[in-house]
């Protein structure tokens, strides 16, 4: 009866310690600013049509670091991003709505952004009022960079 009070008790704490660690990786990634919400699926359909019934969106935060988005995962413990977009080389291919499953897998009022990084496709869901930041800081490039922004 103790070892199984003892094993249920530890099971808990590493429970708490875990969701702890999870809270505070997300406020360490907020803490530096200009952060949104922004789910990402990377090697996208060339055709909203294409895809797998909506599948390969990953949710995370992005956040702007100088000519950098750095995209992190919101189901992770890594401290690092899991990819970073530098500003000179997003080309912007255009914007629809979530079609289909999408609606289910994405929040409801994200827009979908598509892009080219470095000739990979990739798509980019968030807010209407992240979408307008996000432009207006792709727009804002210093000068001689080259920015395409549909």
């Amino acid at each position: 009866m103790v070892l199984a009070l003892t094993v249920c008790g530890s099971v808990i704490a590493l429970v708490v310690v875990g969701l702890f660690v999870f809270g505070l990786r997300r406020r360490l990634i907020q803490r530096s600013g200009g952060t949104f919400d922004c789910s990402l699926r990377w090697n996208a359909p060339e055709k909203p049509g294409d895809d797998e019934n909506g599948k390969g969106w990953g949710y995370g935060v992005a956040r702007y670091n100088g000519d950098r988005v750095e995209w992190f995962r919101v189901f992770s413990y890594s401290p690092r991003p899991r990819r970073v977009l530098e500003r000179s080389a997003i080309e912007v291919a255009g914007r629809r709505t979530p079609e289909g499953e999408e609606e289910l897998a994405l929040l409801s009022d994200h827009v979908i952004l598509a892009c080219l990084h470095r000739g990979t496709r990739l798509e980019l869901a968030m807010s209407e009022d992240a979408l307008t930041g996000f432009l207006a800081w792709l727009e804002a490039a210093p000068p001689g960079q080259r920015v395409n922004v549909a």
